[in-house]
């Protein structure tokens, strides 16, 4: 009776926290569903029409949608191969008994607490200027011609941009699970004849394969919203170059003011990221079985 009686007293003190947290999430997805059905924009106040699904039809078949599709498709893609094999690199690398260990250790996982706005305007006015940036003086002393990084290739800007934030991250999650696997394992290949190569693929990679697969997990579902470098270093250029479907939305919503159009976007957003989430935590069901 007493632990029936504690845990009717547990729900009862969770069940405020529960439910703010219910409101908070289902009432603007509510919004955002009841908004996309109508024809509503903020320059024509009180001329509301109710067009049922025309807004999902008119963003699909727009080819803005199809390019920010790819963009999207690419940059997270490319920002996945680049943190996730420079993370087991660094993590090997700090795994290792090096001088300042701690100094170094902290020194690769800064960049993630650095502010994205501010992370791209470092990288816009300091490191890719193509006249005062540091990238365009080293082509200079190399006897190159400095190239205008966010012009000339800006989805590789924005990729270079967002894996640097995101590479501490990867290299955490990845060093925690390298330095819990077992020393005398390793010892043991190595005495057995395994080379440093056989040791890693068959001994380091499968122990490492959850802790992939949770960064993986982890990074798309917050790559898929990337933004605020976007709009700080190219504003969706040149052309829809650097437009994802979450700046194509921000396009939509506060630049032409059409909120209906907008909220189908957004509701297409959240399917195709929970189509992605779900896909992901079916793979980590199975790689938690094995």
């Amino acid at each position: 009776m007493a632990t029936a009686q504690t845990r009717a007293a547990a729900r009862l003190m969770a069940a405020p926290a529960v439910l703010l947290l219910l409101a908070w999430m289902v009432i603007p997805l509510g919004m955002t569903l009841y908004f996309s059905t109508l024809r509503y924009n903020l320059l024509m106040p009180g001329m509301e029409v109710f067009v049922g699904f025309e807004n999902y039809e008119f963003f699909v078949t727009d080819p803005a949608f199809w390019i920010a599709f790819q963009n999207t498709l690419v940059m997270v893609g490319s920002i996945l191969v680049i943190t996730v094999g420079g993370g087991i690199l660094l993590a090997l690398l700090l795994d290792q008994p090096i001088w300042g260990q701690g100094v170094v250790r902290l020194m690769v996982i800064a960049p993630f607490f650095v502010m994205p706005v501010v992370s791209a305007l470092v990288w816009k006015n300091l490191l890719m200027h193509p006249v005062n940036g540091l990238f365009a003086w080293l082509a200079r002393s190399a006897g190159f011609t400095p190239i205008d990084w966010l012009s000339q290739v800006p989805l590789l800007s924005i990729i270079m941009i967002v894996s640097w934030q995101w590479l501490p991250f990867a290299t955490l999650i990845l060093l925690t699970a390298l330095q819990s696997l077992d020393r005398e394992q390793q010892e043991a290949a190595e005495m057995d004849g395994a080379g440093p190569g056989s040791r890693f693929w068959y001994l380091t990679l499968p122990h490492l394969s959850r802790a992939i697969t949770v960064v993986i997990l982890i990074q798309t579902i917050f790559l898929l919203s990337v933004f605020a470098e976007i709009l700080v270093t190219t504003g969706g250029g040149p052309g829809n170059a650097t437009t994802t479907i979450t700046y194509l939305v921000y396009v939509q919503a506060l630049l032409q003011f059409d909120v209906g159009g907008a909220s189908a976007g957004g509701v297409i957003a959240i399917i195709l990221a929970n189509i992605v989430a779900i896909f992901l935590i079916r793979s980590i069901g199975r790689n938690l079985d094995r």
